[in-house]
């Protein structure tokens, strides 16, 4: 049950990246478009997955306001690592096959990838029992 749920998450958050990126994109083409529509969707994702995995994946119940900034930093660290492999397969499908589905392709790929990892990080670092 777990898994589903994590697999569901990593879905939904996925899907928030991919249209925050798809809306930048609609917004703003010229130089370096692609670079800032993925810092966006990064940011769109990361937060939504942090509430989501933070109370329905660790239970994790923070202690006060700092305490919970202290777990989304560590949080936002583990997922710098796990965004490079993200970022990596993006643009390497885009340089590779320079087409938007390709680009896309590979940000999913990425990003299924990365949240395999961030799940094991995020048990091991961040919500630890």
């Amino acid at each position: 049950m777990l898994a589903l749920r994590y697999i569901l998450f990593a879905l939904i958050a996925t899907a928030a990246n991919l249209l925050c990126q798809y809306l930048s994109l609609s917004l703003y083409s010229d130089s370096g478009a692609l670079y800032i529509a993925m810092f966006f969707g990064t940011l769109v994702g990361l937060v939504l997955k942090y509430v989501l995995d933070k109370k329905y994946i660790f239970f994790h119940t923070p202690k006060n306001r700092k305490d919970d900034g202290k777990t989304f930093l560590l949080y936002s660290f583990m997922g710098g690592v796990t965004t490079a492999v993200f970022w990596g397969f993006e643009i390497g499908f885009n340089q590779a096959f320079e087409s938007d589905a390709a680009k896309y392709v590979g940000a999913f790929i990425g990003l299924s990838i990365g949240y395999i990892l961030k799940y094991l990080l995020d048990k091991k670092f961040v919500f630890r029992s």
